[in-house]
């Protein structure tokens, strides 16, 4: 029989394509998990992000004392910081509640270690890292930008296959793939489907399609996957020569869809080992939002 003073805390770790909200005791154990909409609100507005959270911490709450909660979420330690305290407010829970980056969360899941990087790339990317009083952060500008994320992959693979229809490029096996697995039988077809409601996480999906290409040996999409992998790697590098870990042993918790491809795994491990040799490349076997719930559980204290 579960005792009244049993102690519980949430964790939620909001994205471009979904927020996912965890339910734990204070030694950690995962009790419930749930999923919602996004909550970046870059993509979908600070309404929508509130609405989203909420929603996730109100699924998790049903018939629980909840002690701590601490929600990690996209550009609300950027553009969106001054929002913090109307988004505290509008939650409206009266629990301990604490916002960060989700670049702290997904650090986190990876390491207890305080001091380190982490290097993300999924739908968007960034590079965060701390040592001491200090920390330092690149990217994470947006899909505008972001090179190496998996918007920025899969932009550069319609790049490729508009230039092939147009005949303004080679042709590429990314066309053939794409045509495929979205089931399109025309160009009307695919501009219908890219310019949709939902384009940022439907380009950012084509990603996998790039890396498939070029695992089966289309030069075109090999290149874009490893220029990928240069570019976050050039994002890393800065960060780790701002926090002076080039000679210094640190963790650097890679995190995100994007390196489910080898192509890019190797390149980005490459560029870094060239100037950090001694950086303990991490892949955290569990989600980020386990970086959340241990950030609320410090938030007891």
């Amino acid at each position: 029989m579960e005792t009244e003073n049993k102690i519980y805390v949430i964790g939620v770790d909001g994205g471009g394509t979904k927020t996912e909200a965890a339910l734990a005791d204070s030694e950690g154990k995962i009790l419930k998990l749930v999923r919602v909409g996004p909550s970046n609100p870059r993509n979908v507005g600070i309404e929508q992000c509130i609405f989203n959270i909420s929603e996730a911490i109100k699924k998790l709450k049903k018939g629980k004392k909840i002690s701590a909660i601490f929600i990690g979420s996209p550009a609300l330690e950027e553009e969106f910081k001054s929002m913090k305290k109307k988004i505290l407010k509008r939650l409206n829970f009266k629990e301990k509640i604490k916002i960060g980056s989700d670049q702290i969360i997904a650090f986190r899941s990876g390491t207890n270690e305080r001091n380190g990087i982490v290097l993300i790339s999924g739908t968007g990317c960034a590079v965060h890292g701390w040592r001491g009083e200090k920390e330092s952060k690149v990217s994470g500008w947006g899909w505008l930008d972001d090179e190496g994320s998996g918007f920025w992959v899969g932009r550069r693979g319609f790049q490729a296959v508009f230039k092939e229809l147009d005949g303004r490029g080679p042709k590429t096996f990314i066309t053939k793939l794409l045509f495929q697995e979205l089931k399109l039988k025309s160009k009307e077809a695919l501009l219908k489907k890219i310019y949709s409601k939902d384009f940022v996480r439907d380009v950012s999906l084509i990603s996998r399609i790039v890396d498939e290409a070029a695992n089966r040996g289309d030069r075109i999409a090999k290149n874009i996957m490893i220029e990928a992998g240069q570019e976050l790697a050039e994002s890393a590098i800065i960060i780790i020569k701002k926090l002076n870990f080039k000679n210094e042993k640190f963790p650097l918790v890679l995190v995100g869809g994007m390196f489910d491809s080898k192509i890019v795994l190797k390149t980005v491990k490459k560029e870094i080992k060239k100037v950090a040799h001694k950086a303990k490349f991490i892949q955290p076997r569990v989600e980020p939002v386990i970086g959340a719930i241990k950030l609320a559980i410090e938030n007891l204290n």
